[in-house]
């Protein structure tokens, strides 16, 4: 439980836009966080509510594990939000178990929509320039991809979207949500992967670079590899303790 609500607070701080965006199709704009009158239900409280362009409520429900009552749950919620407005409420579950949930209550004519994270091309979060929306890549469908593949290349792109202290918080975010699938050791993997940065061995070095950067890489060019890592984000400290060069010469060479 603690795990699982740790993972449900960093989705809700940062993914909510991009859930909306690339999972539901709901452009979001403007939204407005609810008070707890809108979400507390018996000792339990809705994860999500938000009113959008001040035109509807959002519910989003936020479920890591299989659960044979969500249904009645979800309606709980639905009454619960609507004792205290008239707006129209629209509700998600977010499914990131590997169980299919049922999604209506029969006897009462009631539904609400699921999503199953599982079911979703990972290619559709991860070709986009926001980083939550690449963290929260991990947790969809691989295709046919090798896990760790794709894995390194989430690790790759998110140095690249990131200054120093913001990649470490994804990559916190990152090791909380393979979790959630059993990804934990595909991640070290990845990482012991990046330690090494023989990007001309990486299935992922040509993602976010310039076309001549890439082929600097792959001829093996010491400074091809020192503005490679200058590009990714690694500050001037990091690159000379990986390629063992002075700080002056990475210096001079990232100018060049």
């Amino acid at each position: 439980m603690k795990k699982d609500t740790i993972t449900k607070e960093l989705i809700k701080k940062i993914i909510i836009k991009d859930i909306s965006k690339y999972i539901l199709g709901i452009s979001i704009d403007d939204i407005e966080f609810l008070n707890e009158e809108y979400q507390r239900i018996e000792s339990r409280r809705a994860d999500i509510v938000v009113k959008v362009q001040n035109e509807y409520i959002l519910h989003l429900e936020l479920q890591s594990s299989y659960d044979s009552k969500m249904a009645y749950r979800m309606c709980r919620y639905w009454l619960d939000i609507r004792e205290v407005t008239n707006l129209p409420i629209k509700q998600y579950l977010i499914n990131f178990s590997n169980k299919n949930m049922k999604n209506f209550i029969e006897e009462f004519g009631y539904n609400f929509n699921i999503v199953n994270i599982k079911d979703i091309d990972c290619e559709i979060l991860f070709n986009t320039d926001s980083p939550d929306a690449v963290v929260l890549s991990i947790l969809c469908d691989f295709k046919d991809k090798n896990p760790i593949d794709f894995t390194t290349n989430v690790v790759v792109k998110l140095k690249k979207l990131l200054q120093n202290e913001e990649f470490k918080k994804y990559m916190l975010i990152l090791e909380e949500l393979s979790g959630l699938r059993n990804l934990q050791n595909v991640v070290k993997e990845a990482e012991m992967r990046l330690m090494d940065i023989k990007w001309e061995d990486l299935p992922s070095y040509e993602i976010g670079m310039e076309k001549g950067l890439q082929q600097g890489i792959k001829k093996g060019e010491e400074r091809g590899k020192i503005k490679a890592f200058y590009e990714l984000g690694f500050d001037i400290k990091e690159i000379a303790k990986k390629t063992n060069k002075p700080e002056e010469e990475i210096i001079t060479i990232i100018r060049s």
